[in-house]
């Protein structure tokens, strides 16, 4: 055993075998890593994503998924609307006829700047991006979920409720963790599990669809790297985290094998707690 970062080389055959898992934000980054992880443990899963690249990675996720008894599909839908949202549950009920897990992903900072610095629009893209489609993806699954009496919902949050240069994002996010808790509680006695994990900063491929404008000024440069030392800084690890190490937790957490761990926000940050 070595003391490299995991490298996505463990899987459980047949664990979400039967199941239909929606994974949304998808077609790149952690939802991807999820969805590829699922599959390839033998889910029926339905990438979700704004993003017609959403299509070519169900289509790569099938050729393995299907050697693993599972499938993959994919749908196209804006999720900061509760139509995109509906649009998108709707989808998967249409071809499996049930729910069994909800990944929601979608999420992600915009812009880096000290808090004085956002405008009246800013701040509000910020919180449509990285807490309204959580919101619209649950209050769309539950029914079905209900209906079956069982289901897992896993929300994306983010140990960055407490960082730097990003507070409408760290209001949304901490949203998303009032969210978990609050449903968990309301759904247990109904089969319904909520939990969530809190990535910290994680090494991806660059991005195919960008959240937002690049930092172009010195300025802006600079605010941002203050994000990239404080989230160095504040891991026990001194590091960003890997696609696998963020997506493994997520992927036990959507499992049976999770069955007593509800209302829960999982820090994955290397030691940082957010």
């Amino acid at each position: 055993m070595t003391g490299a970062p995991y490298a996505g080389q463990f899987l459980t055959p047949g664990r979400f075998a039967g199941k239909v898992a929606v994974v949304t934000g998808s077609a790149q980054g952690i939802g991807q890593k999820v969805a590829e992880r699922i599959g390839a443990e033998g889910g029926a899963v339905v990438l979700v994503d704004r993003s017609e690249l959403v299509h070519d990675v169900a289509r790569d996720i099938t050729r393995a998924a299907e050697a693993a008894g599972g499938s993959a599909a994919a749908v196209t839908a804006d999720l900061e609307t509760w139509a995109g949202a509906e649009q998108a549950v709707e989808a998967a009920l249409t071809a499996h006829g049930r729910v069994d897990v909800l990944v929601n992903n979608v999420g992600g900072t915009i812009w880096a700047r000290p808090y004085e610095e956002y405008d009246e629009e800013k701040i509000e893209q910020e919180i449509r991006r990285s807490l309204f489609p959580t919101l619209w993806s649950c209050r769309a699954a539950l029914p079905a979920m209900l209906k079956q009496g069982a289901g897992t919902i896993v929300n994306v949050s983010s140990v960055a409720t407490r960082g730097m240069h990003r507070v409408p994002y760290a209001a949304a996010k901490g949203g998303v963790n009032a969210l978990t808790r609050s449903l968990a509680m309301e759904v247990a006695g109904r089969g319904i599990r909520v939990v969530a994990t809190a990535p910290g900063g994680t090494e991806a491929p660059p991005r195919r669809v960008a959240r937002g404008p690049e930092a172009e000024s010195a300025v802006e440069k600079a605010w941002y790297q203050v994000i990239v030392d404080q989230t160095v800084e504040s891991s026990f690890a001194k590091r960003y985290g890997t696609l696998d190490e963020q997506a493994a937790p997520i992927v036990f957490l959507a499992s049976d094998e999770a069955s007593y761990v509800t209302g829960s926000v999982l820090p994955v940050a290397g030691g940082d707690l957010g």
